[in-house]
């Protein structure tokens, strides 16, 4: 699963690589995301833009009773997203970009537990693979909430974990927000594994652990 990340680059920074409009987007640095939090999504729209949207982490079903079951749909699974009652909707009509620059997991060493950083070798903010839904509470509240598509882990990841969040080559980004694109065999396609060669992890220290903890020193590697 995929259940921390961080993005910490400026907002004009990631309107010029994701193509949105920065204009008025209260986004500030964060080096220890975690489900609940408002996180920054990007979708198609019409107009010469992409736009931008503060979502609620952890997707809530337009037909839940109470937003507490988006706790436990932070991540949906390529294999089944086409299929679960929860996502198939989401997945033909509702795509979005979750945009990050690393996210973390806990690998295993007997009883231990070490965190790492994954990011790109390049060390640029990237795009994972996600689906947004629009839900209201019984007194009127709106709240639009994401999730984040995992898949199995590539080279790199399966030393740590087994699993991996989907992230977007750059040049896929179009067709997963392509409205148009309904076909479930072409959206299974781009669910796939990053490739490894162009990924690094790292030990960072156990102040990820606390989401409390958001702070430069939570990315920093463990010498």
């Amino acid at each position: 699963m995929c259940g921390r990340y961080s993005l910490v680059a400026g907002a004009d920074q990631l309107a010029l690589r994701f193509d949105f409009d920065a204009g008025g987007l209260d986004l500030a640095p964060n080096f220890n995301v975690a489900p609940t939090q408002s996180v920054l999504t990007v979708r198609a729209a019409e107009g010469p833009h992409r736009e931008a949207a503060l979502m609620r982490w952890g997707l809530i079903p337009s037909w839940a009773k109470d937003k507490s079951i988006g706790y436990r749909m932070i991540n949906a699974r390529a294999e089944t997203v086409a299929e679960r009652p929860s996502y198939r909707t989401a997945l033909q009509r509702r795509r979005c970009l979750v945009i990050a620059d690393g996210f973390y997991e806990w690998q295993r060493e007997g009883k231990a537990r070490r965190p790492m950083r994954i990011t790109l070798r390049s060390g640029e903010p990237f795009a994972f693979a996600g689906l947004w839904e629009t839900w209201r509470d019984p007194e009127g509240e709106r709240i639009q909430s994401c999730t984040i598509i995992t898949t199995a882990p590539n080279g790199l990841v399966s030393s740590i974990h087994d699993r991996m969040p989907v992230i977007l080559p750059p040049d896929l980004e179009d067709l997963w927000l392509d409205p148009e694109v309904k076909d479930s065999a072409i959206l299974a396609d781009i669910l796939a594994p990053y490739p490894a060669e162009h990924m690094q992890a790292y030990e960072v220290s156990a102040l990820v652990n606390s989401v409390k903890n958001n702070t430069p020193d939570v990315i920093r590697r463990v010498e």
